[in-house]
């Protein structure tokens, strides 16, 4: 029986493209069996998206502060229909700024907590042009929620 992974993602720059990219590639690594991972970006996601998962991972830049609105967006859409349905699915974030992603880190993670999701990897913020590092841990952040909801 497979699992299925779902990111959700508002990939808006280069840097952001380059943290997909290796969070994706860390969740379909040959080395978890039995998840298969869907990908939706945050505007076309819905609350059905979230009911067919087991495991969730989001992805954002920084705007001025906060999350991007289009991620905001996707929580005002699935906020009230998950509100019970999806308690404890696991989850995960990666954020993208120019400068401090605090806010933007502290917003999704109160709205998560306000459905009552677990997060299972601390949050992966990357402020500038991406590192090896930072690639390294959004590929380990990828594998992990894989690995967390593999039936294996």
């Amino acid at each position: 029986m497979s699992r299925r992974l779902l990111i959700v993602h508002h990939t808006t720059s280069p840097a952001l493209r380059e943290l997909f990219e290796s969070v994706r590639q860390g969740a379909t690594t040959d080395e978890i069996e039995g998840v298969e991972v869907t990908t939706r970006p945050a505007l076309h996601a819905t609350a059905t998206d979230v009911f067919e998962c087991d495991g969730l991972i989001l992805g954002t830049p920084v705007n001025i502060g906060y999350m991007s609105g289009a991620l905001k967006h996707f929580f005002d859409t699935v906020y009230y229909p998950c509100l019970e349905e999806t308690q404890r699915l696991p989850y995960a974030l990666y954020v993208h700024g120019n400068n401090d992603p605090t806010g933007a880190v502290r917003a999704v993670e109160s709205i998560a907590a306000g459905i009552g999701w677990e997060r299972v990897h601390q949050p992966v913020t990357v402020t500038g042009t991406p590192a090896k590092d930072d690639l390294a841990a959004c590929w380990e952040l990828g594998a992990t929620l894989a690995a967390t909801i593999s039936p294996a």
